[in-house]
């Protein structure tokens, strides 16, 4: 009797899984208004500097060489090699109605400021690449939780079943993964049908992505239900396994897949102006060309939440400059400038910006002083960064929050990593409060157990 009771409770724990979880869901809160219907996050991997890029420090030129007084040596990763105070590298200017400086490093991007909201005010807990890149993600410093990609189509479903509710691409140029690798977009606790799916950087996209040429689609769909019978069959003594569950559907998506998926990884439709704007000609940005327009008919086809990487796992083969900052910056900058303000034009000339969020940042930010090397870099600095959105809701020429003279640290209207989630989930209609998952007992959120606050002043 207490076998066949735990047999039936576990049925109806899969049932009410399936039925709430895995299929599509409405917002937690239908109160919060829906602004965005899906997001595309730029990760710029490796920890972009703020005082070279958006956060224009002109003390840095007027304190040039000097000492630093009071600096804590504990802040960066490399102690040992403290250097004086070092302008940045770049010159600035103003852009836009709004007045925005920014580095010269981006001259395409700058031309969008009005349509992008800065958060300069945003800061962190961990100096080192793999904590801080996991807290980005899934607001933990360590791995085994749910990232943001995941808890958003775990609330809000899909739009398109015949593909990945959730894509991550990575660098292609050879540089591998980020630190941390795969569990930056994995699912955690959560259902495995929510980790997100990584696109390959060579061949096909996806593995076995082309139906085999001696198997038509009649064979293909008769050998699908026989092993969805096989695999039915073995789940009924294993109930409670929602990994199980989350694999038998895999084969049913990976079968729409085969249909859907070409035609939105094919770039070749695309008008000549459309590539030439991507910069696909361009041996220097095509990779990350590719990518963004991907993400744009990604989108326009319903999935919930791609993230792009930029940068690799080693330190001069991702934003990462502790040597060289001048050219390590100018030298990814190069490689995105041109396709994130394509990505940007194209959503906009499309309708698309107006219900999709483009949020862009690394881990962390950089220190003002010089990291001492052959060629001056700057290391790691957790406590002053930037993060900027634009279309789903957001309003564009604004710039929140501020860090001291230098840029060492947050100071006005501080945003953490909590803060951001939160802001992203506001976007999407969903209340980050309410956006939650049981697990042995406990109701866990993605913005954690301190207090989170949606960033309200960068609203529209």
């Amino acid at each position: 009797m207490i076998s066949l009771g735990g047999y039936g409770l576990g049925a109806l724990a899969v049932s009410s899984l399936c039925s709430s979880h895995l299929a599509k869901a409405a917002p937690p809160n239908p109160q919060v208004t829906t602004r965005a219907k899906s997001v595309i996050w730029l990760v710029m991997n490796g920890g972009q500097s703020h005082v070279d890029t958006w956060d224009y420090k002109p003390q840095l030129a007027r304190s040039n060489g000097q000492k630093l007084e009071g600096f804590d040596n504990e802040v960066g990763f490399f102690p040992q090699k403290v250097g004086a105070i070092m302008q940045s590298p770049f010159s600035f200017k103003q852009f836009g109605e709004c007045g925005k400086w920014a580095s010269d490093i981006f001259p395409n991007m700058a031309q969008h400021v009005d349509d992008m909201a800065f958060v300069n005010s945003c800061h962190g807990k961990s100096n080192n690449h793999s904590p801080a890149l996991f807290t980005l993600n899934t607001g933990v410093s360590r791995m085994g939780y749910p990232c943001v990609g995941s808890w958003v189509t775990y609330g809000m479903g899909s739009e398109n079943n015949n593909l990945p509710s959730f894509v991550v691409m990575t660098d292609p140029k050879g540089r591998g993964l980020p630190k941390g690798q795969a569990q930056n977009w994995g699912a955690g606790f959560l259902p495995g049908s929510f980790q997100g799916t990584a696109l390959n950087n060579s061949g096909q996209p996806i593995n076995d992505l082309s139906r085999l040429a001696n198997l038509s689609d009649r064979q293909q769909r008769r050998q699908l239900d026989f092993i969805n019978t096989l695999n039915r069959d073995h789940q009924k003594s294993r109930t409670a396994n929602a990994e199980l569950e989350a694999r038998i559907r895999s084969f049913e998506l990976a079968y729409r897949m085969q249909t859907a998926a070409p035609r939105v990884f094919d770039l070749n439709p695309e008008s000549p102006s459309t590539r030439d704007m991507y910069g696909l000609d361009d041996k220097r940005c095509a990779h990350f060309g590719r990518q963004c327009l991907t993400a744009r008919r990604m989108v326009e086809s319903g999935v919930r939440f791609v993230q792009l990487y930029s940068g690799g796992t080693e330190n001069q083969k991702s934003w990462d400059g502790h040597v060289d900052i001048e050219g390590n910056h100018r030298g990814f900058a190069g490689e995105v400038d041109q396709p994130i303000a394509a990505l940007l034009t194209d959503l906009k000339q499309r309708g698309l910006l107006e219900e999709t969020l483009v949020v862009c940042g690394g881990e962390f930010g950089r220190l003002p002083i010089a990291q001492v090397e052959s060629k001056p870099g700057r290391d790691h600095n957790p406590n002053a960064f930037t993060t900027w959105f634009a279309g789903g809701g957001v309003k564009g020429g604004v710039s929140h929050g501020e860090t001291d003279e230098l840029g060492l640290n947050a100071v006005v209207d501080k945003v953490s990593i909590h803060d951001l989630h939160a802001t992203i989930l506001h976007l999407l209609g969903i209340d980050h409060e309410q956006l939650r998952y049981n697990i042995n007992g406990l109701d866990v959120k993605l913005t954690g157990v301190e207090p989170a606050r949606v960033i309200a002043p960068i609203i529209s």
